[in-house]
């Protein structure tokens, strides 16, 4: 399902919404034809990084005479970077069972890219999931990034600056995409006809205030449940026994997986048939989930609902954030983020989950400590 596009008073037609920063900065590129030569756009999956990039694709390809009317979303050009068929557009993707970006992969990227556009006045390139380069991908990436051809825009849209190396991140400019409040996307998708008013709250809830992963969610209210039942299960686990922690990990990948293959656009797996690399996409949604909440919890922790991202949860966060160590907490925030990258590579997300349910910081038995 798209978004309906949004067009201002002056300007081109973005299909990026709720990111206002962002799209200023894009818009100014565009309109002044000097876009950064390396752009790395940073947010959580779902947020709209591979949308914006699109945005600025398009507005640098578009044949409107005049810049601000760029991109018109009507030229030639235009409809070219909409089907992914235009000459001077290069998309680059996660292959193969390991979901890497290769080193051949950003050979091919480099050649094409030192050529002089085809047809039109720039050669843009997007790497989507940028985080998944593999360190040999990256270091041959840098020449690109050191040297780039003329006219050229490379965009790298990535969920996590931690996999990159600090080489690749120091050679671009940063734009950083946060999640929009759950009352802001509510109003956005009934705003656009994605969701009935009843429906849109629970759908800006599950989405984590991400407008991608929203949009995909309000066509599935399977997986919108199954997200719900993430966060509610997690919550419960604080308090469970080991045994028990241990045998909620089955059922939190099987939700992830049916949440991961809504944001995909694709038919939910079967439980018992989960391939590995969809066992690993899945564990590392609950490992966005469980980022979520723990920061819920450290928040609601000092009695204040605001920047709360469940607060149908808000009661029971407070009430746990009161009896939980905050040290203890911070330190499973740290592990969390660690042991996210190892799943991102080849860990077991099965025994990568374990390990985090087991250390998920208890609350004190006693009685409610003071916030």
């Amino acid at each position: 399902m798209e978004r309906a596009a949004e067009q201002p008073a002056a300007g081109g037609i973005l299909l990026t919404s709720g990111q206002p920063a962002a799209t200023e900065a894009i818009r100014r590129a565009i309109v002044t034809e000097r876009p950064p030569h390396a752009l790395l756009l940073v947010g959580p999956r779902g947020v709209g990084k591979t949308t914006l990039a699109l945005d600025l694709a398009a507005g640098l390809l578009c044949l409107a005479d005049e810049p601000g009317r760029r991109p018109c979303r009507d030229c030639a050009a235009c409809r070219k970077v909409a089907g992914d068929n235009h000459a001077d557009l290069h998309l680059v993707v996660p292959e193969g069972a390991g979901e890497q970006i290769r080193l051949g992969q950003v050979q091919r990227l480099a050649t094409e890219l030192s050529l002089t556009a085809m047809e039109g006045r720039f050669r843009v390139a997007v790497i989507c999931a940028a985080q998944r380069l593999n360190p040999d991908a990256q270091n041959a990436l840098l020449k690109t990034l050191e040297e780039p051809g003329p006219a050229t825009c490379l965009v790298l849209c990535a969920d996590d600056t931690a996999p990159l190396l600090p080489t690749v991140i120091s050679r671009t400019a940063r734009q950083r995409l946060a999640p929009m409040t759950p009352a802001a996307l509510t109003e956005l998708l009934v705003a656009h006809g994605q969701a009935q008013p009843g429906q849109a709250r629970t759908v800006a809830l599950a989405a984590g205030g991400c407008v991608g992963l929203a949009i995909r969610l309000a066509s599935q209210p399977e997986a919108v449940l199954a997200r719900a039942r993430i966060g509610r299960t997690l919550l419960a686990l604080a308090t469970a026994d080991r045994r028990t922690r241990l045998g909620a990990a089955a059922d939190l990948i099987a939700d992830g997986a049916q949440v991961d293959a809504a944001l995909r656009g694709e038919m939910a797996p079967t439980a018992t048939r989960l391939q590995p690399v969809e066992r690993r996409r899945a564990a590392s949604f609950v490992i966005h989930v469980w980022r979520e909440l723990g920061r819920d919890l450290a928040v609601a922790a000092h009695g204040d609902g605001r920047g709360i991202h469940d607060l149908d949860q808000l009661d029971e966060l407070r009430d746990l954030g009161a009896r939980v160590d905050g040290g203890s907490l911070r330190r499973f925030l740290d592990r969390l983020d660690r042991l996210a990258l190892a799943v991102e590579g080849y860990a077991s997300p099965e025994l990568i989950l374990d390990a985090l349910l087991l250390t998920w910081p208890r609350p004190d038995s006693g009685s409610r400590r003071a916030a």
